[in-house]
């Protein structure tokens, strides 16, 4: 019989670091726990560290919020996490990425870009996936667009979203309610 890889989170009776960390996720800017950070809290310090880290790499890069989604499917994507595609493609939409382009990095395609700096950065994003490194060219235009501090930042993102997918995939956090698996046929 297979287990439940899942944890459960009871709300009522969390420890007093798990409710110090909850409460200070639902008072950020999430403004809830769901998700991968649901898992997180099972380890009270590594949901504090890690879901600070997320708080900067999500809101506080210099990159515009268009561009940080990018990366961000760009990672989920790669990680053929559900969750976090099904959370983040309507953010990406509303912060202006085209629905073409997520409709494409969805099926694994390479998007028509009409904007450079979204090819910049997906092209940094997907061969540091892919290829475990930026190749000179790509890296040196991600640079040269955004500076030194925008492609550390970028890194860090594409690391934190990383971890966020491989706990989404490792402990099978189920979609939000009405959501079906976006990857179920690509």
């Amino acid at each position: 019989m297979p287990i439940n890889r899942h944890p459960d989170l009871d709300e009522q009776n969390l420890t007093s670091r798990q409710r110090e960390v909850f409460t200070q996720i639902v008072g950020g800017k999430r403004g809830l726990v769901q998700g991968p950070l649901r898992v997180w809290l099972q380890s009270p310090e590594l949901a504090d560290r890690a879901q600070a880290l997320g708080a900067f790499c999500r809101y506080d890069t210099v990159l515009p919020p268009r561009l940080s989604e990018l990366a961000i499917l760009v990672t989920g994507a790669f990680w053929k996490s559900g969750f976090e595609w099904a959370v983040h493609a309507p953010i990406a939409s509303s912060a202006g990425l085209s629905d073409d382009v997520i409709e494409a990095i969805r099926l694994g395609r390479e998007p028509e870009f009409k904007k450079e700096d979204e090819l910049a950065i997906y092209d940094f994003a997907n061969q540091l996936h892919r290829q475990h490194i930026a190749d000179e060219a790509v890296h040196s235009r991600v640079v040269s667009m955004f500076g030194t501090q925008a492609a550390v930042e970028l890194v860090g993102l594409l690391g934190y979203y990383t971890l966020i997918s491989m706990t989404i995939n490792a402990f099978e956090v189920p979609l939000p309610a009405e959501e079906t698996d976006p990857f179920s046929e690509s």
